[in-house]
This record gives structure tokens, sequence and C-alpha cells, in this order.
């Protein structure tokens, strides 16, 4: 059938030829009219015909075509058929159009020539589609799908990549469009190794464009008000169509107001009218603005308004150190944190307010050359240090909050605006603190007494322990120097230990003076007696020993046992005197009467020596040195 069907077509498009002379009769029987034999003349017609080679790529005319095939003549003794659909990247493919064919076979079971316009291309497809690179050549493609990032296109057979940005100059919002579409193309890369290639419709564009651009850029001058249309909306500006070149309006360039997104202002397609900012005639940029067609909103706003008038707007900016509040489109004025309260202490503006956020605040300058005003809000409250000596006069009592510390003190605030420090050595008559956060926290409440204001600087000085009266005054007479009193260990070192002697006061006994009676060294806890040696009420210091409570008792002892022996030695150096002057006056008789007598009281006195020795190596201890000075 499809032999049939070309043949018809062969012969529709054929022109008519007829010779009434010729004798077919002759001619099929071979009756001898003609000069030359059938064979003759049927070998003489074969050389009339192309000599087809299958495998081989030829050119051919296409002599008919319909909405299934194209008939292509490629000078053989018969017509080749092909599908037209491999055409379709050529839809204006036309009889008498010259096309590559590849010849499969030069005559198939019904006698038919077997031709494929497909293959011819892509045998050819590689150089041709490199060669078009080289020469850049506009080529034509087929599109036939959608793929991630672009389009496939059939060009010469190869399946050639079409980024979604090589479509046109202007974003592309539905590609689907494009499928089935026959465009023309420039290849613009080639990828040897994987045989890669990508083509451009947009390359194509840009160079008719150029030409345009070259006369409108040449015609533009800064400050020509033009009309555009709104081509493409980004988060940064507005791009827009002016006939042939884009320009951008920047996103500070829409309004004289904060502006978030273009979006707020302009949508696509929208005609607007713009004035040129800037141009670079090299580089084809234009800037352009929207809002620089309308007055300044700084230039209509009331001379009337000063410093010190009251104003509201609405919170378009929120920022650490401030808020930027519009007060008319356009108009902004920063309120910065540190006028937001009274309070010294820094903390965020984002506390305060939020954006979108009502307020009134009052002018507190204002410069209309430089377009710029600050704000305040805490003006519109009484200044709590106005009056600050007669609502917190020096010796009035308080309760604060803490709300931070360092090394030297506490900081408190007693109402918003008034703050106050407390001295580390304002906290405790008695306690030794070493931080702030040992006696109290972050937070807390805690009761002070006002003890100096400086309204200048804006601090008060605080004291917490003078709402109690000084306990040294009685310990100075409680623990006069040489009392014994008992006391508990709460701390040792390396230079001695802290004793707690009551529940308010503390003293030191140096690391010599600690050493118990029998040697040992006492720990954390433990309970003895301590003598004063030193009490220093300016200093608020205690020092103390527990050695002079032991050592002093045994040199008593010693001193007592001494003085006994000298009383005894005495005594017996006066007996001896007695005797020897009663010895000048008596008899020789009585001569050995007292001889009894002096042995008898010299034994006696041997018994009192060795008995007093005996009580020293009793009352015998360790003695430690007591002449150095404690350490405090």
């Amino acid at each position: 059938m499809e032999a049939e069907a070309a043949a018809q077509i062969a012969l529709q498009a054929a022109p008519a030829v007829s010779n009434e002379n010729f004798d077919w009769n002759a001619f099929e029987n071979d009756l001898g009219v003609y000069n030359e034999s059938k064979e003759a003349i049927a070998e003489k017609y074969d050389q009339t015909l192309s000599n087809v080679q299958v495998g081989e790529v030829v050119e051919g005319t296409v002599i008919g075509l319909n909405k299934r095939e194209v008939v292509v003549n490629i000078g053989y003794k018969s017509e080749g058929i092909i599908p037209i659909s491999e055409f379709r990247y050529n839809p204006e493919l036309a009889i008498g159009e010259k096309v590559e064919v590849y010849v499969e076979s030069a005559e198939d079971k019904k006698g038919q020539l077997l031709l494929s316009h497909k293959k011819a291309r892509q045998l050819k497809s590689w150089d041709r589609v490199n060669l078009a690179l080289e020469n850049d050549e506009v080529i034509k493609g087929y599109i036939k799908c959608r793929t991630k990032g672009g389009m496939i296109v059939d060009v010469f057979g190869i399946e050639a990549f079409l980024p979604g940005s090589q479509i046109d100059v202007k974003p592309i919002r539905d590609y689907d469009i494009y499928v089935d579409k026959t465009m023309e193309f420039k290849v613009v890369k080639i990828n040897q190794e994987f045989r890669n290639v990508v083509v451009s419709h947009k390359a194509l564009i840009e160079e008719e464009l150029e030409a345009q651009k070259k006369e409108i850029m040449s015609k533009h001058e800064k400050g020509q008000i033009l009309e555009g249309t709104v081509k493409n909306i980004t988060s940064y500006g507005v791009f827009i169509d002016l006939g042939g070149v884009d320009g951008l309006i920047h996103i500070t360039d829409l309004s004289w107001g904060r502006v978030n997104h273009p979006e707020e202002v302009v949508q696509l397609d929208q005609k607007l009218n713009v004035v040129i900012l800037d141009f670079d005639d090299q580089k084809k940029r234009i800037a352009l603005g929207l809002k620089q067609l309308t007055p300044h909103p700084w230039d209509a706003l009331s001379a009337d308004l000063k410093v010190g008038d009251k104003v509201k707007g609405k919170v378009v900016v929120m920022a650490d150190y401030g808020a930027f509040v519009e007060i008319a489109p356009g108009v902004e004025g920063l309120i910065h944190v540190s006028e937001m309260s009274w309070s010294q202490h820094l903390r965020s503006a984002q506390e305060f307010m939020k954006v979108g956020d009502e307020v009134e605040a009052v002018i507190l300058t204002l410069d209309r050359e430089e377009r710029k005003m600050s704000l305040g809000i805490k003006q519109l409250t009484p200044d709590p240090w106005e009056n600050i000596e007669t609502k917190y006069p020096v010796g009035s009592k308080h309760t604060a909050k803490v709300r931070n510390f360092t090394n030297f003190g506490v900081f408190v605030e007693i109402e918003e605006g008034i703050d106050g420090l407390i001295h580390i050595s304002d906290l405790s008559w008695t306690k030794k603190i070493k931080h702030p956060a040992e006696f109290t926290q972050i937070g807390a409440d805690i009761d002070v007494i006002v003890l100096e204001i400086d309204k200048e600087n804006r601090r008060l000085s605080l004291g917490h322990k003078q709402l109690e009266e000084n306990p040294w005054n009685e310990f100075e007479q409680q623990f006069a120097p040489d009392t014994v009193h008992e006391g508990t260990i709460t701390e040792v070192n390396e230079k001695g230990a802290v004793v707690a002697l009551g529940e308010n006061v503390e003293g030191f006994c140096s690391a010599k003076q600690l050493t118990k009676e029998d040697g040992t060294m006492p720990k954390v806890g433990d309970k003895l007696n301590f003598k004063v040696l030193e009490f220093s009420k300016a200093t608020k210091r205690i020092l103390l020993s527990h050695v002079r409570t032991y050592d002093e008792a045994r040199r008593e002892a010693e001193n007592a046992a001494k003085a006994e022996k000298r009383a005894a030695a005495d005594a017996t150096k006066s007996t001896v005197k007695k005797i020897n002057a009663s010895v000048e006056k008596t008899t020789l008789g009585d001569i050995s009467g007292l001889a009894e007598l002096k042995a008898q009281m010299e034994s006696e006195e041997a018994k009192s020596a060795k008995k007093t020795t005996k009580k020293a190596a009793e009352a015998e201890a360790p003695v430690a040195d007591t002449e150095a000075e404690p350490e405090a």
C-alpha cells in the first residue's frame, strides 16, 4: 500500500509527458521498429539512474508530502518515503527542498527504496554541530520536552540542552508553551568528551537587541522620564523594560517610605513612569527611580514642628540599639534605647516595643538639612532624679532590688531610673565577704539606707549594714586582749584558721598559735579555748592564740616549783648558819649531838629536793614559740 501511495504521489507530482507517435506495441514485442534492441534501450535507461549504495548518505529532493509522509527523489528508479515525524524540527518543509537521506535499502520486498532522514542527520550531526559553534551559525531545533532546569532540543538529530535562562531575555513563567515548537538557536557550548551540546535562543535575541540598545542608550540622559513595564521583581529591586533595554529600580528608590519587599509597591506587567538616575553606557546599565517623581516628605514636613513637640508614629524597624518610628510616610525618627527609660541599666530595645507598635514620643533633635530626627519616650514621664533629695534624702531607709554584681559591690534599683551601689564593705559589720554573691542574689530584695547622693552623675551610695548598730562597740569590751573564749574552727588554710567566736563575730588564729597541747593540729569543727592577743575595732580584726591557753599555765607551774625549791634551800642555809654559831659556844660533848642533828637535817633536805624534781618532771609538756607575732 505504501508503494502504491508513493507511486500515486509521484504521478501526481511528476509533470505529464506524452508522445502520440510512440508505438508501445512494437516496443513491447520487439518488432524491430526501433534502431536498438530492448535490452540496449534498458541498459541506457539504467545508466540515467544514480548508483545507490546501502549505508550511504545522499542528497535528495522533496517531490511530495502529506500529513504522514514525505516523498524524496534521489535520482533512483524509485522514490523513497520517509515519515514526516523525522522532519518535525522543520515545519516549513516544502516540495523542491533539498534534504539529506540515509539509504537503508535499495529495494525491500515490495521493491520500495527505503530512506531515513533521521539517520542521515545523526551521522553528520556531530560535525554539523561543531561547525555551527565554530562559525557562530544560526540553526533550527525542535523542542521535544521539558527537563530539570530547561528544555531538551533536537538539533541535527542530537538531543541538546536549552537552559531555562537561555530561552528568552525575560524570565519565563510557563515553560510548557515552548514544547513542540521549532525555534532558532545558537550552539554556545560543546563537551567533546561526553558529547553534550548546549544551545541558546536568548543569544539571538540579545544580538538583535544590542543594536536597539545602542540606539536607545544614545538617546537617554540623567533626569529623563520614561515609561516602562515591570519585567521582573526581586527582593532587591524591580527590572523595568524600557522598550529594548532594561533598567533597575532599587528597592530604596521605590518609595520615600520604608519598603520591606518591592511587591508592596509594584506588580508584574504594570506600566510605570520612571526617572533615569544614572546609566553606564559601556555596561548598558540604567539606574531608575520611582520615588523621585514625587516631592520628598521632609520638604512637606510642617515648618512649625520643633524640638520638644510630641509626635505619634509607627515602629517600622527594630534594632538592639533602638527603634525607627515613621511619623509620616518617608519621615522617620530614631528612639535610642537610652531614651526609652530613665533606668541606667543596659537593655535591648525589643524589651520596650516591637515593629508595628503605635507610639508617642518627644522630638529631641531635628535636622531638616540632614533629614534626621531623634526621639524619646522617657521624656513623657517626670525625671525621677529631679527631686531626688526630697524623695530619697540621706539617712532614709528603702527596699531595693538587686540588679547586678561586681567584685566591689552590688548595684540595686530602688525604682525605675533610680539606681545605687552598695559597696562590699557596707554589706555586713561582721562577715568577711569575698564576693557579693555570697551575701545576696540577683533579683532579690534588700533593705538599704541612703549614705550619699551624687545628683550630677545620677548615683546613690547605699548601705545595708548601717541599718543595725555597730556590734564592734560591744565586742571591744567582750573580747579585750588576754581574755579567753571558746571558739569553733570554721576554716583552715596555710596561714592559720578562722574561728567563730559567736553568731556574728570571727577571729583569726595563726598556724604557730594553733597547735594543740598534745602536738597535733586541730581541724574544721573543733571547739577550743583561745586567748585574745589583739583586738582592732578600726580594721575589725581579732587575733587569737590557742597555744597561750595551755603554755602560760605550764610556765606558772614551773615557776611555782622553782620558787618552792629556792625557799627550801634558803631555809637549810639559815639552819646551818645557826648550828655553826652554836658550835663555837658549846663543848665537845655538845658537838657530838650537833653532828647528829646536822646529818638528820641534810637527809630531810635531800628528800625535799628529790620530791620537787619529780613534780617538775610530771608537769613538763611541749612548748611552742610564743614570742613570734601571730599572722593575720
